[in-house]
């Protein structure tokens, strides 16, 4: 037994500040899921080949067979020692060896041997293929259950974790079913054939090697069922430590900033050593399945060859028959070691195969039937005693009515945990009401379609979103129909053509999902032209310039008037500036608007806006005064 790696002695340390993704914080402690049935869990992975059914009855009759000829093999080797120990003892006789007919019978034996391993090979070379076909199936299956999802799911889940179910789990189902799959249909078959063949030669014999099958059994199940815990606590912790690794990565300068690298490893080795357990505990409990079952074995082997030797003694029996039950007895005892020794691959399988189901399982956003009809858009919004919060127990927006006109420019301001985005997250469908409705043009939302609704709106982030390609394919996410010139007039008019000339490769650079060659400033731009480029009736600016500096925000701010020309935009701003010339100011404090009007008119009434403004130009607003 392997002994313990040393991890210093570490409690889970919370980060100060919060500065990495709250939503993840928990990892380190995350339960450990319990298992499903597993025979249940088994049924559903067999059940995911429904569509290669046809070829997984090739296979199973190319099994058969190929069992069935190597089960042959040891009684026809039996056949040719029978030959040649009878013609050794006549041999002082007058008949000797018959060497042709000892050689037919190893002819016989040798053809037979090849055969099987044909048929094995082509078997294994159709059942890798069903297999990955199968995990193309469910991986293309959870990655369209990903986007039927809501929100509030994908809010609820470690990122690293998600990410783990849908890439490792996966990938471990695979691995385990290409292993074992194959592996134990050949020794059940094995063990059915070889025990009628062992009944053929020697129904006495037959029966001792049987006697130890319970023996076996009970061994196998009693160290599986311990196992099994472990090797979902095994995943657990893996989904675990990917979702600690992918968060301390995601905001490794912040770690770095604030010196906090000694907490994270102390996170990480907490998590690892939780991993290190289950995963030892799993390995081991699994991997004793084997030495327990050669042992049971070997008692098998020795009962056999003492009562065989009894009875070739008597006379009862010929030698190349207990030859031939004693190859049998390895065969009947083999594949039993081989199942036991699969049941570790087989059950940490069924442990991935669980949390993929989990996700498969989860409930979906309804349903909803396609719209007979498109109206165009004007972008009249209308809150009509909208009710919402995350948790029943704290409630968040209550009874607000709001209405906004087509054309018009909305801001929305207030202090950290207000609702502000929860608003706009709401009139994209994002979470669901609690009471109340929100409109569209008259029409109630929630029986507008998420897909129609949504490509009426555009929406510029707070945290900017590239992917991997090129400038000028980023732009165009917002209208992959666009063509090339309307491509560059979207980027003229949000000014990232001013920067992108600047790059050797211009609108050709390559990006990565982090930005890669343009700053945090120009990926906002760059998310800007994406929103234009796509032409919304609705626009919707969550603190969409907080990353831009003090000369680029006059250049955006001009962009921004003409994008929302004719549109009905909402903009979230912290930065009051940015925000006067909104046709309406909401102020919204604990989920309610409390003040709504023109900057003008609200600084006059000082109230919750005027405080709001005093707080960041004090001068200002004492010269007002």
């Amino acid at each position: 037994m392997s002994e313990k790696p040393q991890t210093p002695a570490a409690k889970p340390t919370a980060m100060p500040g919060s500065e990495l993704r709250n939503s993840r914080m928990h990892v380190v402690g995350m339960p450990v899921e319990k298992s499903e049935n597993f025979s249940e869990s088994i049924k559903r992975l067999i059940g995911l080949m429904s569509n290669e059914l046809f070829l997984v009855c090739i296979i199973l009759i190319m099994a058969v067979i190929s069992v069935a000829l190597v089960v042959s093999g040891p009684k026809i080797l039996g056949h040719a020692t029978d030959i040649l120990f009878n013609g050794l003892m006549k041999r002082n006789g007058q008949t000797g060896v018959n060497f042709t007919a000892l050689h037919h019978t190893l002819e016989i034996a040798l053809l037979l041997y090849a055969m099987s391993f044909l048929l094995s090979y082509v078997q294994t070379f159709m059942l890798a293929g069903v297999v990955q076909r199968t995990m193309f199936t469910l991986r293309s299956e959870v990655e369209a259950k990903i986007h039927r999802l809501p929100l509030s799911y994908i809010d609820r889940q470690s990122r690293g974790d998600l990410l783990s179910r849908v890439t490792n789990d996966i990938d471990n189902i695979s691995q385990s079913l290409q292993q074992s799959l194959s592996q134990l249909i050949t020794s059940l078959l094995t063990i059915v054939g070889v025990l009628g063949m062992m009944i053929w030669v020697s129904p006495i014999l037959a029966l001792i090697a049987v006697i130890t099958v319970p023996l076996s059994i009970l061994a196998m199940k009693q160290i599986a069922a311990k196992s099994k815990a472990k090797f979902i606590a095994q995943w657990s912790h893996t989904g675990a430590l990917n979702g600690l690794i992918e968060e301390t990565f995601t905001g490794h300068a912040i770690v770095k900033t604030f010196g906090r690298q000694r907490e994270v490893e102390e996170r990480f080795s907490v998590t690892n050593e939780k991993l290190y357990e289950a995963g030892f505990g799993a390995q081991f409990m699994s991997g004793s399945i084997q030495p327990a079952m050669m042992f049971v074995g070997n008692l098998n082997y020795l009962m056999i060859a003492v009562v065989g030797g009894l009875k070739v003694a008597s006379g009862t029996m010929g030698l190349g028959d207990v030859q031939a039950f004693i190859q049998y007895s390895r065969q009947f005892t083999m594949p039993l070691t081989q199942t036991a020794s699969m049941m570790n691959v087989l059950q940490s399988g069924v442990a991935s195969a669980e949390r993929v189901f989990q996700v498969l399982d989860a409930e979906e956003e309804s349903i909803e039937p396609a719209s007979t009809e498109q109206p165009e858009v004007k972008g009249r919004i209308a809150f009509e005693h909208v009710s919402f919060s995350y948790d029943p127990d704290r409630p968040l927006i209550e009874d607000l009515s709001l209405v906004a006109e087509p054309g018009t420019t909305v801001a929305i301001v207030g202090p950290t945990g207000a609702g502000k985005t929860t608003l706009v997250n709401l009139i994209m469908r994002f979470y669901e009401l609690n009471g109340g409705r929100i409109t569209l043009d008259g029409r109630d939302i929630s029986q507008i379609p998420r897909s129609e609704l949504r490509s009426n709106v555009g929406m510029v982030l707070q945290d900017t979103w590239l992917f991997g390609g090129t400038i000028r394919q980023n732009i165009a996410y917002g209208n992959p129909l666009a063509t090339e010139a309307e491509i560059l007039a979207a980027a003229k008019a949000t000014y990232v053509d001013r920067f992108v000339h600047a790059l050797p490769l211009g609108y050709d650079t390559i990006l990565d999902n982090e930005g890669g060659a343009v700053s945090a400033g120009e990926k906002q731009l760059l998310t800007i032209a994406r929103a234009f480029l796509a032409d919304p009736a609705i626009l919707i600016l969550d603190e969409a310039t907080s990353s831009v500096d003090t000369r680029t925000e006059v250049l955006i701010q001009r962009a921004m008037t003409a994008l929302r020309s004719k549109r009905t935009s909402f903009v979230i701003a912290h930065r009051l500036s940015t925000i006067r010339d909104a046709n309406v100011i909401l102020v919204m404090e604990d989920g309610r608007i409390v003040e709504q009007g023109s900057h003008e008119d609200l600084l006059a009434s000082r109230g919750a806006y005027f405080r709001l403004y005093q707080s960041q130009f004090a001068g200002a607003v004492t010269d007002l005064a």
